[in-house]
């Protein structure tokens, strides 16, 4: 995590990544997604850096699809 990272809470993860909560989770726990840092008893989010390297692995995946 670079020391500019900044977090992304679940309602703003799924705004990029379009998918229910229910999958997201599951994508988690299967791997495909990165998990949740805990900032809190309560509180948890994700590291944008960790959102942006997701988003350019779909990029890459469906560009070596063509």
């Amino acid at each position: 995590m670079t020391t500019s990272d900044s977090f992304l809470r679940l309602p703003e993860v799924l705004s990029i990544i379009p998918v229910s909560r229910a999958t997201w989770y599951e994508g988690i726990k299967k791997g495909r997604f990165p998990a949740q840092v805990k900032l809190g008893p309560r509180v948890a989010a994700w590291r944008r850096s960790d959102i942006d390297r997701l988003v350019a692995s779909f990029g890459a995946n469906s560009s070596s699809n063509h």
